[in-house]
């Protein structure tokens, strides 16, 4: 295979045309795991974009909590728009090859968006911790200027860390394999793949997985162990439940994007006894999952959401219905 040679501090360079995306090889069937995929996408685009299209014409769902909803379902969007469109083209149309630099900008859009989706779920956990904690001072802290502020930190922030990983990706040199074995460019099986020194980029990986996983969960966890104090305090059982119920869809999206991820983390890091190609299969799914789920929970689930998506219908339906003419 010919590669790309470039020149950089008097060493040579090697990059080559492109990758082959080899996982899921062992697998008999998983064409019948990509059709459910499409099914997931489509899900995923139908829900999230309702979401969004049902807060942005209801003037009265222009406050800081959808403000931090519409934001994750934009980042679920791409998210999923980023790996399942690539996963059908590459293993079931049998199309494995991903040129060198598109799979640098596929690494950065999914890397991004991942650490968005655990950034998002932090933004909803400091939504709830004002509302719940602060009710007096929540007008004056979270406001639509702050919220829009916190998102715009955060995709920077997200933004900004990986494309600099991405960036450093390029001082890798490509002599010898180029074959990937996971289901879309991803970061680790790639550099690992370098015939010079990775240390680098092995230490940005280990460092960005733990600013983006660990400190959103960790401000999670505190955000609610300071909303259970304050629900214990008050004194009404009914202001008690009706506080908790304003933090179940929240943390049901926490758990559904945590658990599958920190679990083959753990098997991986204790056990070490994860076959490669279901590590492959068991990432994906807790990759495309959560951004088909969570649109699903906030309109089935959140009062105000459901009750203008029912009137949506309803609307619709009624246009629909013929005029009979007058005699």
């Amino acid at each position: 295979m010919p590669h790309f040679r470039t020149s950089s501090n008097d060493s040579l360079i090697i990059h080559p045309p492109g990758f082959y995306i080899i996982g899921f090889e062992t697998f008999p069937f998983i064409s019948v795991y990509f059709i459910f995929l499409a099914f997931v996408y489509a899900i995923t685009l139908l829900f999230n974009c309702l979401v969004i299209y049902i807060i942005s014409i209801t003037t009265c769902l222009h406050t800081p909590k959808f403000v931090a909803v519409v934001n994750l379902a934009v980042i679920d969007i791409i998210l999923n728009s980023c790996t399942i469109p690539s996963m059908i083209r590459t293993f079931l149309l049998k199309d494995n090859f991903v040129p060198f630099g598109v799979c640098l900008l596929q690494m950065f859009i999914y890397y991004s968006f991942a650490a968005l989706e655990s950034f998002a779920l932090a933004v909803l956990a400091y939504d709830r911790l004002i509302a719940i904690c602060f009710p007096l001072k929540q007008n004056s802290i979270n406001n639509l200027w702050s919220m829009s502020t916190i998102v715009a930190v955060t995709w920077s922030v997200a933004l900004g860390t990986t494309g600099f990983a991405t960036i450093i990706m390029t001082r890798l040199s490509f002599c010898k394999s180029v074959r990937v074995l996971s289901y879309f460019c991803d970061y680790a099986p790639v550099f690992r793949l370098a015939c010079n020194d990775n240390r680098l980029q092995w230490t940005m990986a280990s460092t960005l997985s733990m600013a983006a996983l660990i400190l959103p969960f960790t401000f999670i966890i505190l955000s609610y162990v300071s909303i259970l104090v304050t629900i214990f305090n008050m004194e009404s059982v009914g202001s008690r439940i009706k506080a908790l119920a304003t933090c179940t869809e929240h943390l049901i999206l926490v758990a559904i994007y945590y658990t599958p991820i920190f679990s083959i983390f753990s098997i991986g890091l204790f056990v070490r006894s994860l076959d490669p190609d279901h590590r492959v299969l068991c990432l994906s799914l807790a990759s495309c999952i959560p951004p088909c789920i969570n649109p699903i929970l906030y309109s089935l689930k959140t009062k105000d959401i459901k009750i203008r998506v029912l009137a949506l219908l309803r609307k619709k339906r009624v246009g629909k219905i013929p005029v009979l003419p007058k005699n």
